[in-house]
């Protein structure tokens, strides 16, 4: 049975790595003609690597007729340099992953990653055949503004639609989200524009309200004037998530710094509550009063990722003490870093520009975790999540 497939045109470079890959099973081939002829014989394959010499509109047009056609197979594309264009283009077609040549380490990494959530895609399909496809609704919520909850938010719908999947993020802060400024979306269409249909909202009108990013995610951003967003109610809301969920897999709701009817009906409707924190101690509060409030309305504690954002930052609180503080421990730590100000002026999320960035990685492993996929170290790992002994 042939899993994995690596395509490398030249010679040297297959004599150079393939013993190893062929140790753990992986079918090398010589060109994406032979890769054609391949995947028919092997229904099976979960992970296409491409090599770096294979000709990028070739690895392109290939992802993209494979995302539609078997949605399971994760394409790693190797590239000797990585230039933001050619990731922008890369997001679009659907590679899940892209590696510098040079980077081994970063090659084992994203294979495990791609297969793991091969398996998981897998599973979830073999469990929902006979079901129409639904979405799970992931909501941040942070009880303080300034925490980097929309950025946050607009790097995990990224993130989230870079493997393929089809993911809607809403801007529920109704009188001043960012997500517009976030992906640099014009507001023109807004949830406002779906208030003459309350009551009768269906897929056309949804569609007709929603805007497009390059990257394939769709955003529904809040209206450009305060006043508009006062008449958005929870009825719906409720009504836009109903019609929303069987066609997406993945709703990204970012909410605003107070508790609303909204807030709460988007909460009522999650399946992952995402709280975020800050090492300041008005944040520590607003963030364990919050998970108190989760305490009574019930909503379990294993769907909370617990999210501490500019995490190096050196204030005098560890890490330690913050979860000490807050109560629960941390899902994902995101370091602080002067990119994240740069990206967000620039209306550019850093996990679309660089994907391999600490704050990119940080937010792609947090997408793993709402997506079902379980990471572990690469150094207790082969290749492909074939286990070998910790050193």
């Amino acid at each position: 049975m042939s899993l994995y497939v690596y395509v490398e045109p030249d010679e040297a470079r297959r004599t150079e790595v393939g013993p190893a890959f062929r140790e753990v099973g992986c079918t090398m081939l010589t060109s994406m003609a032979d890769l054609e002829t391949h995947l028919p014989r092997y229904p099976e394959t979960i992970l296409v690597i491409l090599g770096a010499t294979v000709d990028l509109g070739e690895a392109l047009m290939f992802t993209a007729y494979q995302r539609l056609q078997r949605p399971l197979i994760g394409v790693v594309l190797i590239r000797r340099v990585i230039e933001p264009q050619v990731v922008l283009e890369c997001l679009r077609s659907g590679v899940r992953e892209i590696v510098d040549e040079a980077d081994n380490d970063g090659l084992r990494a994203a294979t495990v990653r791609s297969v793991d959530l091969s398996k998981a895609l897998s599973s979830t399909l073999r469990g929902t055949a006979e079901q129409a496809p639904y979405a799970r609704v992931i909501t941040l919520f942070a009880g303080k503004g300034g925490c980097g909850r929309s950025m946050v938010a607009a790097n995990l719908a990224v993130a989230l639609a870079g493997g393929a999947r089809r993911v809607l993020l809403i801007d529920l802060d109704l009188q001043f989200g960012d997500v517009a400024i976030m992906l640099r979306l014009s507001p023109d269409r807004n949830i406002a524009g779906g208030l003459s249909m309350s009551g009768r909202l269906d897929e056309p009108g949804l569609r007709s309200i929603i805007s497009s990013h390059r990257t394939g995610l769709d955003a529904l951003l809040a209206p450009p004037s305060p006043a508009e967003g006062e008449r958005v109610s929870r009825e719906f809301i409720v009504e836009l998530l109903d019609v929303a969920r069987p066609l997406y897999d993945y709703i990204v709701v970012d909410t605003p710094a107070v508790v609303t009817d909204q807030v709460l009906a988007a909460l009522d409707m999650s399946d992952w509550f995402i709280p975020i924190v800050t090492p300041d101690l008005p944040t520590l509060k607003s963030v364990r009063l919050t998970s108190e409030m989760f305490d009574l309305l019930d909503y379990p504690k294993e769907r909370r990722l617990l999210v501490f954002n500019r995490a190096n930052t050196q204030v005098g609180l560890t890490p330690q003490d913050v979860e000490e503080a807050v109560g629960m421990p941390f899902a994902v730590q995101v370091p602080s870093s002067r990119d994240v100000p740069v990206s967000v002026n620039q209306g550019e999320p850093l996990t679309m520009t660089d994907p391999m960035h600490p704050v990119s990685r940080a937010i792609r492993e947090l997408a793993d975790r709402c997506s079902g996929v379980t990471t572990e170290p690469v150094k207790e790992r082969k290749f492909f999540g074939i286990r070998r002994p910790a050193k």
